[in-house]
């Protein structure tokens, strides 16, 4: 018989709790907190507990940078051709079409001219949600020819760069080619006095980082941001030995010299305006 007349065993009884509406919340990738998604809009997507910077789309990454409404795209109607008939699980026509209709872009990369509190500047923006930022000919193409636009309007170059994939496999031969060409018009750009500025996002990888993202007359990048030519995974299965704590960030490549400052997003716009009133 049980104790005091109580039942053995206490009822418990369970309230189905109401479903959290889906969209409206977003969890952090580095610290997992759950972030309300209007406020993660309003810090620029920037955790507001760990710092994490979240990855923006070119566009997004426009309108944080530049003066509102001042972008004039260039060559937007430029797209990537299928010049080796790539074949693979979906082939290359399949993925750039895929990733036109989930990004919106033609290509991994954006540029046109733009306003950073009322200075001119010529902008480049690559996208890593566009097969990895990886640089096709297309990409390439913009490249020299924002580097060639900043010598005729004698306005500062900024590249906005967020590359995974390096030179892009399914272009072959015509994708490494863009390192050199690209890496040649920022030649003729520095040799013609004009500041070029580079700002490093995550991640920023491969034949990217090894042409035009590593030729900053200043480079800057986010905090946390993955940086270098290859993945420290396949960096320690190669050499079997184990990496330094924060191999390729933004950290170690600043306390290393690779870098000249860390940025964040929230301040990366006023400081690129005082570098380029600085360096004019």
């Amino acid at each position: 018989m049980p104790l005091f007349g109580k039942h053995k065993y206490t009822e418990v009884k369970i309230t189905k709790k109401k479903d959290i509406p889906s969209g409206l919340w977003t969890r952090c990738q580095d610290c997992g907190e759950i972030i309300y998604n209007k406020s993660l809009e309003e810090n620029l997507k920037v955790c507001p507990k760990c710092n994490y910077h979240f990855v923006l789309g070119a566009h997004e990454r426009v309108k944080y940078l530049l003066d509102g409404g001042s972008f004039k795209e260039y060559d937007a109607s430029l797209v990537p051709a299928d010049l080796l008939d790539f074949k693979g699980p979906k082939s290359y026509k399949d993925k750039i079409a895929q990733d036109q209709k989930d990004t919106g872009l033609s290509e991994a990369a954006i540029y046109g001219e733009g306003l950073i509190d009322g200075k001119k500047i010529i902008l480049v923006v690559t996208d890593s949600r566009f097969i990895m930022g990886s640089m096709g000919s297309v990409v390439g193409e913009k490249v020299a020819r924002a580097a060639e636009k900043a010598m005729e309007a004698k306005a500062p170059l900024v590249i906005v760069s967020g590359s995974g994939g390096g030179a892009r496999m399914y272009e072959g031969l015509f994708s490494l080619m863009q390192m050199a060409k690209t890496s040649a018009a920022l030649g003729r750009l520095h040799k013609a006095g004009g500041l070029f500025i580079s700002v490093l996002t995550n991640p920023t990888m491969a034949g990217v980082m090894a042409s035009f993202a590593s030729l900053g007359d200043v480079t800057i990048a986010e905090p946390k941001a993955l940086i270098g030519f290859t993945g420290p995974r396949v960096i320690e299965q190669t050499i079997h030995q184990r990496l330094p704590a924060g191999f390729q960030s933004s950290e170690f490549m600043l306390e290393h010299g690779f870098i000249d400052m860390i940025v964040h997003r929230k301040s990366m716009k006023q400081t690129i305006s005082k570098l380029i009133e600085y360096f004019s």
